[in-house]
């Protein structure tokens, strides 16, 4: 999501003619869906004291699992989510910006490698059930996901982007109307 964000920044800033005259900081011109992979951030998982006996080893694969790996990822993903949200609320722009990602997975459902028809099946639900449930954002001051008031659900919101991706189509369409006409 940040490289995308950056990538775009970088085409307006060498005024690229498909993103029309835009500045890098007009964040209402951006649209970003930014779409996790799952987690089970709220389960204990691991103790500190167990942890902290832990060798290289130990780090790296711990009772079937990879914590060290884990850790990590949750990490990039979450500080990822926490600058979008800081810079789109900066610009009052937050409403341009929307995570989806379920971080209460437990069991098979938070394992990355258990392909089973079970588990794919399951996973689908959790995603069904995602889109019926508040859209949920970062509190900056406390790091917690809260749902949005007036926010609406997951499935909702996707349809608010739809929407706004259709009217943007549709406006370039009629901006470059004209040059094409000319150019015949």
């Amino acid at each position: 999501t940040l490289v995308a964000i950056s990538e775009v920044a970088k085409q307006m800033s060498k005024k690229n003619p498909d993103l029309f005259p835009i500045k890098p900081t007009n964040y209402e011109r951006y649209l970003v869906i930014s779409i996790g992979t799952g987690a089970n951030k709220n389960g204990t998982t691991y103790s500190a004291k167990a942890a902290s006996e832990w060798g290289v080893i130990g780090w790296l694969f711990h009772n079937g699992r990879t914590p060290l790996i884990t850790c990590y990822n949750n990490a990039s993903s979450d500080m990822v989510d926490y600058h979008n949200s800081v810079v789109f609320q900066a610009f009052h722009s937050e409403n341009y910006y929307l995570r989806i990602d379920e971080d209460k997975l437990q069991g098979d459902l938070s394992s990355v490698d258990i392909a089973t028809t079970k588990n794919l099946e399951n996973l689908v639900k959790v995603g069904e059930d995602l889109l019926k449930s508040p859209v949920s954002r970062i509190n900056l001051d406390t790091g917690a996901y809260e749902p949005l008031e007036d926010g609406g659900t997951y499935e909702e919101a996707l349809q608010r982007f739809a929407k706004l991706l259709s009217e943007e189509r549709k406006l370039r369409q009629s901006n470059s109307a004209p040059a094409k006409e000319e150019e015949n």
